[in-house]
């Protein structure tokens, strides 16, 4: 199954803005794993699960992480971006669902 991945501090709106990106996938009757990791086991879930991550978000207070990440990602093509800081202050699940998958090219 495809998989997006949120990265992120583990706080309680990461799980938020994932319920209401799942949310957007089932309105749109799109069949993705979307789901919140911490930001420091980006290289194991890759190990585990890399050929079907399709995109990897960082939520803004990891945003410092991004080139650690884009390094760890690289060896399976995977595109890593940092959610816009209004979109997740507002869950916007809608909107960071299409920006996941303008990254992997399926929008």
């Amino acid at each position: 199954m495809k998989r997006i991945i949120l990265a992120c501090a583990a706080g309680m709106s990461t799980s938020i803005v994932v319920s209401k990106m799942k949310a957007a996938a089932e309105a749109k009757r799109l069949d993705y794993y979307i789901y919140a990791i911490p930001e420091g086991a980006i290289a194991d879930e890759l190990e585990e699960h890399g050929e079907d991550v399709q995109a990897i978000l960082l939520g803004p207070q990891v945003s410092f992480m991004k080139k650690a990440a884009e390094k760890t990602a690289a060896p399976y093509q995977i595109p890593v971006d940092v959610v816009n800081v209004r979109l997740y202050g507002t869950a916007n699940g809608e909107k960071i669902l299409e920006h996941a998958l303008k990254l992997a090219n399926e929008s």
